[in-house]
């Protein structure tokens, strides 16, 4: 058996083939809510957007927030999630004081980072594998309200996007940046760099509508044509070069939550992501020659975000979050030729010493995932025997 959440995964880490899923959507009760602390308790199917609508009002938001906010906080627990802020406050659940563990032979197990920490550090981005967490309690972080303000410039090339997030990384509480993959030449490694902070407005939030693909076409609409078209007017539009930035939190955050099937896009054939993180002191020549690679296959990405990892260490023993340089890309279903991609850029992770994210993974061998995550036998010890999932077969050769 396997918890189930709300499915954002994109790989097959919340999938389990010929086997059972505990749908835990129903868990989505509030426990107790603090307003004075911010320390909030709600059972683990609860999504991180009711969190935020309950919080916000008084004062109060998510410590660490990934790029959507219709994550279970289970699941947020079990992939560890971060958020634009990692060099400032680590991953997600460097903020979670307990959580209830129940184990498919009855137990239940009481973890913090100090009563039971073991069970704390294998089940924090541990998968769902530990067993079902029935409960959670986070400490929020107080903000003046609703608004990011900051800035965004255009960067040429990956040195000048290192020297920006070293700047910013001091008076900048969150830093994110978008890359053209497309590109080749003088303008390998171009893109927009954003920077933000939570900042008091004396005006509502904005009320933008929700969007939706009125079809799903039956082709995939991301080709080297339209991909060469968004990249030229994505870097060159008017908004990547703002001094004065006034983001509302959902259009700073979560842009894709009101496209509710953007992924359709892609066609019938969807798409696989791929996400890695590399040492810094390697990033610049490492991420070069994933761009090179990308452009060249005309495989590219219109997603491509990249983000700085800050030394804060991850709690959990096989949280992905470590220091560096962090690539997630969407690349759309070619079969084979995407797959080999895939397979080109795992090999330039693996010799740069770092690692490919699990929660955005169909496909890595069981010799990449042995080097990406070497404490993986460790916490093999606290796998629930009952519990398994398509992606732990497919990296260990485990059997249900």
């Amino acid at each position: 058996m396997l918890p189930f959440g709300n499915g954002r995964s994109y790989g097959d880490v919340c999938l389990n083939k010929d086997g059972v899923l505990l749908a835990t959507r129903g868990l989505d009760r509030f426990i107790a809510f603090d307003h004075r602390t911010g320390v909030l308790e709600c059972e683990a199917g609860t999504l991180l957007n009711d969190i935020i609508e309950l919080a916000l009002p008084h004062g109060w938001f998510l410590p660490v927030s990934p790029g959507t906010s219709f994550v279970t906080t289970g699941g947020a627990i079990a992939n560890d999630v971060h958020g634009k802020n990692h060099h400032r406050v680590g991953s997600f659940c460097n903020h979670l004081l307990e959580f209830e563990l129940l184990r498919s032979d009855g137990r239940s197990i009481d973890c913090t980072p100090r009563k039971n920490a073991e069970w704390f550090s294998a089940t924090a981005g541990g998968l769902g594998l530990t067993g079902l967490i029935r409960r959670a309690k986070l400490q929020l972080r107080r903000v003046p309200g609703p608004w990011i303000r900051g800035d965004s410039h255009r960067f040429f090339n990956l040195r000048e996007f290192a020297a920006l997030a070293r700047e910013s990384d001091v008076n900048y509480e969150y830093t994110v940046a978008w890359l053209d993959c497309a590109a080749l030449g003088s303008n390998l490694g171009r893109g927009v760099f954003m920077r933000g902070n939570h900042s008091p407005e004396e005006q509502p939030p904005s009320k933008k509508r929700s969007l939706r693909l009125p079809f799903a076409p039956p082709f995939s609409l991301v080709n080297r044509l339209s991909l060469a078209a968004f990249n030229q007017y994505y870097f060159h539009r008017r908004a990547a070069e703002r001094t004065e930035a006034l983001w509302d939190f959902r259009e700073f955050f979560y842009p894709l939550d009101r496209i509710s099937n953007w992924n359709c896009i892609y066609g019938p054939k969807g798409f696989l992501q791929y996400q890695c993180v590399v040492p810094e002191a390697d990033a610049v020549e490492s991420l070069e020659q994933m761009l090179k690679l990308i452009a060249r296959s005309g495989l590219g990405s219109f997603l491509a975000v990249l983000k700085i990892f800050g030394g804060i260490r991850s709690l959990g023993m096989m949280s992905f979050p470590r220091a560096g340089a962090t690539l997630a890309l969407d690349f759309q279903n070619r079969d084979q030729s995407t797959l080999s991609l895939l397979e080109s850029l795992d090999a330039i992770t693996r010799a740069a010493g770092g690692a490919v994210y699990p929660a955005k993974d169909a496909r890595m061998s069981a010799t990449s995932f042995r080097q990406y995550f070497p404490m993986w036998e460790q916490f093999q010890q606290f796998v629930d025997p009952r519990f398994s999932s398509s992606f732990w077969r497919r990296v260990t050769a485990a059997g249900i």
